[in-house]
């Protein structure tokens, strides 16, 4: 039976949809081309579970891909709920940091898994972007950055999250580059 696109899952289905992708995920990350049959019985579903949530390899790539995104972004809002705005922006950059390496982990098997040139950057780029915006926005508000900083400046300022070996000591490297930038953001702040 075909789930009825934008129809609510029921709480089975999503705790399986959710623990497909959570296996999916490490398994994908560990090798690009590890069979769906065994990402299936890890996740403790049956093969018609699978497929009915996943048709093929593509599917399932992009959407882990997806779902990473969206925690990231998510992420956004929730910091700035609970911390002062500079402290959410640190708090988030780390989060972002923790995407980078997943994304590294996965980038055989989005290569592997996607037809279609760009398609998974199409994935991020939007949610990403409305992320970064909304941070700025809070701490330009609260006069904790400098005036001015464009999404393009602050993802262009933390590019080097990418140039990190995911299998290396990357949370201190990270940790330190994101201080830095952080730094940098906070010079000529108005609240200063």
């Amino acid at each position: 039976m075909q789930h009825p696109e934008g129809a609510p899952l029921r709480s089975d289905a999503r705790r399986n949809r959710d623990r497909i992708l959570e296996v999916a995920l490490v398994e994908l990350t560990r090798a690009a081309d590890v069979p769906l049959s065994a990402i299936a019985r890890k996740a403790g579903v049956g093969q018609g579970t699978f497929y009915r949530n996943f048709p093929n390899r593509e599917a399932l790539v992009l959407e882990v891909y997806r779902h990473e995104v969206q925690q990231v972004c998510d992420a956004a809002a929730h910091l700035l709920a609970t911390r002062p705005p500079d402290r959410a922006l640190r708090g988030w950059m780390d989060r972002l940091a923790q995407y980078a390496m997943a994304k590294a982990g996965l980038a055989a098997a989005l290569r592997n898994a996607t037809t279609a040139r760009g398609a998974f950057a199409a994935v991020a780029c939007g949610p990403l972007a409305a992320a970064v915006t909304l941070l700025l926005a809070a701490n330009e508000e609260a006069g904790t950055i400098r005036p001015g900083v464009t999404p393009e400046d602050f993802l262009l300022a933390i590019a080097g999250l990418w140039q990190l070996d995911p299998h290396a000591d990357w949370r201190s490297r990270a940790g330190r580059l994101l201080d830095l930038v952080m730094d940098g953001l906070r010079a000529g702040a108005p609240g200063r």
